[in-house]
């Protein structure tokens, strides 16, 4: 029995990133073997253990043959037989091909250190053509090592290529698609998890809405990178940049897709894109079954992205009707989780990147100020039910006709 270290300890050590997680090889053992030495069975699909006192993960090592459509189809086989070498040319990256035995000895069959010394993101064998969940962890390695100089081998984009025309993409659930989406958009630079998948083709197959968006101009006054697709990039860049959480991330990915409805002959006006946008933001939504708390974001920055660069204009009423709408009393971090994404918008122009945006602090005071209106007095006066609604939305409207005035 021989055990590695091996894939992403391997490889972030190789880099001098921080190493989380550690898994682990074992080569030339039995199901029995591990069993025997108190490790915990865990796997359901092929055989992976639990260690008796870490709890680390350690795998038999394994092959596997293309035997269906998508993530799952595959028949794999693992005996005391299966070599090192075997089990690494399954991997899908050479940087992720790499093993460590205990001594610190690195086996490197694949020539995984010399395309981490080149950064370049590049396949192990033409089976990486057979798994189409493959194309999102690529993009997603691309975003997350973009900042050391990382880019995807040409011979691997025309495979990622080959995948999204084989039609094998449709074959992902909703769950593994989302599982990488989630990870690539908290990655340094999520923007580019998006550049890769439009460059093989595969936004446009998993997200047409957005992937409409690229070559369909905006006033070049308010948005002087003038491409829709453009400055949904950069406003997702902003997100990461600000360290803004997965929520503010989606719905910055997804605020602008009704301009890519807009006709032709409107160009670069896009009146009404807000509402227009809400039903693709629902088609996303649904599509890859985004978290709750992801899709109500999404829908309500689509919808309410433009009060907010005009809250300083807006009538107390409208205000009013906006923090009603956000439920700001009983839901305060939703509001300021729109703020943040609308202000991602506004500095995700090209050249005002750095430009104060007030409309964020105007909103906070305009919420803290409605909240602060005091229900008790109207209760003593003996009012309940909508009589206590509409007088309480009375001096709320009071508060902030005072506050805009002060």
């Amino acid at each position: 029995m021989q055990i590695y270290k091996v894939g992403g300890a391997v490889r972030d050590r190789l880099l001098g990133r921080p190493v989380s997680d550690v898994d682990w090889l074992v080569v030339g053992a039995t199901v029995e073997q591990m069993q025997a030495q108190g490790f915990r069975p865990v796997g359901a699909d092929f055989p992976v253990f639990l260690h008796p006192r870490t709890s680390e993960e350690y795998a038999l090592a394994r092959t596997e043959r293309k035997s269906g459509r998508g993530y799952g189809g595959f028949t794999f086989h693992a005996s005391p037989d299966v070599t090192l070498e075997e089990d690494l040319i399954r991997r899908d990256l050479t940087i992720n091909a790499m093993a460590e035995d205990e001594h610190g000895n690195l086996y490197d069959p694949y020539h995984g250190k010399s395309d981490l010394e080149q950064r370049i993101l590049r396949h192990v064998s033409p089976a990486f053509a057979e798994d189409p969940l493959r194309v999102l962890r690529v993009a997603r390695f691309a975003a997350r090592y973009a900042p050391l100089g990382f880019r995807v081998a040409d011979e691997t984009l025309a495979l990622m290529r080959q995948i999204t025309d084989s039609g094998e993409l449709q074959a992902l659930t909703a769950e593994r698609s989302w599982k990488e989406i989630e990870r690539a958009l908290m990655e340094a630079q999520p923007q580019v998890f998006i550049e890769v998948l439009r460059a093989c083709g595969a936004l446009k197959v998993l997200m047409p809405e957005l992937d409409a968006l690229f070559g369909v101009p905006q006033p070049a006054a308010h948005h002087p990178e003038i491409d829709s697709g453009i400055h949904t990039l950069s406003v997702l860049a902003q997100s990461a940049l600000h360290q803004q959480p997965l929520a503010v991330r989606w719905a910055c990915l997804l605020h602008d897709l009704g301009k890519g409805t807009t006709p032709e002959e409107e160009w670069p006006r896009h009146i009404a894109h807000e509402v227009r946008g809400l039903k693709l933001i629902k088609a996303v939504n649904q599509r890859f079954k985004a978290p709750r708390e992801c899709q109500e974001l999404a829908l309500l920055v689509g919808e309410y992205h433009t009060h907010c660069h005009r809250a300083l204009e807006l009538r107390p009423l409208t205000l009013l009707e906006l923090l009603q709408k956000f439920d700001v009393y009983r839901r305060p971090q939703r509001f300021e989780d729109f703020i943040a994404a609308c202000e991602m918008d506004a500095r995700g122009r090209l050249g005002l990147e750095n430009r104060d945006y007030p409309q964020a602090q105007y909103l906070r005071g305009a919420a803290a100020a409605a909240r602060a209106v005091d229900v008790k007095p109207l209760v003593e006066k003996g009012l309940t039910g909508q009589a206590l609604g509409e007088a309480l939305k009375g001096e709320r409207l009071r508060a902030l006709k005072a506050y805009k005035a002060g």
